[in-house]
C-alpha cells in the first residue's frame, strides 16, 4: 500500500480516483491501479489518462429520437422569413380557438338586454371575427394568404363571471394550417366587444386567447387538455 499512500493526495484532489497526472510513470500507474482495484473492487477505466470517460447520449424510454425544436420563421442567419410550403401535401385543416371577454356585471346586463348604445354587440362582434379571420395574412406579416373554406365565430354570454365566451373555427384544404386564422377570429371578435362596450366601462378585459384544437397536416391532430 506504499504507492497508494504516496499518491492518495493526488487522488483526493482529482474529480475522480481514475484521474492521474500524465507526469506519473506508466509502471507506477499500473501498480497503483492494481492497488485501487483491491481497495475499491473495481477495474480502473481504460480511458486515456486525464480524459473524461465517454458518455452515451440519453435515450427516451420509448426509444424514439425527438426532432429538434426549431423556429420555422427564421433562416440560418436568424433573419425573418416566410416559410415555403410548396413541398407540402394538400389536406383538410381545421383549427378552433377561444377567448373570454370579462365585462363586469353592469356591462353584462346591458349587452344581455341589447341596450348598448352602438347596437347589437354579439352580432357585430361575430361578423368582425369572421372578417378578421379572412384578413389574417394582412395583419400578421409572415402568415400565408389562405383560401378559407369556412369560418365560424360563436359568442355566448356567461352569467357566472359576467363574460362573453368566444369560440372561432377556421377550415381550409391546403398546404398549411389555419391556427392563426382561428386565433385572429376570436381576438378581433373580442376587440370588437370591447369597442362596442367601452363607452359603458373601460374596465373590460380580454383574456385566455388560445388554441383549443387543430387537425390536418403532417403533425396531425392536437387538442388542449
Amino acid at each position: 500500500m506504499s504507492i497508494l499512500r504516496s499518491f492518495l493526495p493526488i487522488v483526493a484532489r482529482s474529480s475522480g480516483w481514475r484521474c492521474f497526472s500524465t507526469g506519473i510513470p506508466s509502471v507506477m500507474i499500473a501498480e497503483l491501479n492494481k492497488e485501487m482495484e483491491s481497495v475499491f473492487g473495481e477495474t480502473p477505466s481504460s480511458s486515456p489518462l486525464g480524459s473524461s470517460p465517454s458518455q452515451q447520449p440519453a435515450r427516451h424510454s420509448n426509444g424514439a429520437e425527438d426532432s429538434p425544436l426549431v423556429l420555422t420563421h427564421t433562416d440560418s442567419s436568424g433573419q425573418a422569413k416566410m416559410v415555403d410550403v410548396s413541398p407540402k401535401e394538400d389536406s383538410k385543416r381545421v383549427a378552433i380557438a377561444s377567448c373570454r371577454v370579462l365585462l363586469g356585471q353592469k356591462v353584462f346586463n346591458l349587452v344581455a338586454s341589447n341596450e348598448i348604445a352602438k347596437g347589437d354587440v354579439l352580432t357585430v362582434a361575430k361578423i368582425a371575427g369572421i372578417t378578421g379571420a379572412k384578413q389574417t395574412s394582412n395583419l400578421i406579416p409572415l402568415c400565408h394568404n389562405i383560401n378559407l373554406s369556412h369560418v365560424r365565430v360563436d359568442l355566448t354570454l356567461n352569467e357566472e363571471d359576467s363574460s362573453v365566451v368566444i369560440e372561432g373555427e377556421a377550415t381550409t384544404s391546403g398546404k398549411t394550417g389555419v391556427e392563426m386564422e382561428a386565433l385572429t377570429a376570436v381576438a378581433i371578435a373580442g376587440l370588437t366587444v370591447y369597442d362596442m362596450c367601452k363607452a359603458a366601462s373601460k374596465d373590460i378585459c380580454i383574456t385566455d386567447v388560445c388554441l383549443q384544437h387543430k387537425s390536418g397536416g403532417k403533425s396531425g391532430s392536437w387538442s388542449r387538455n
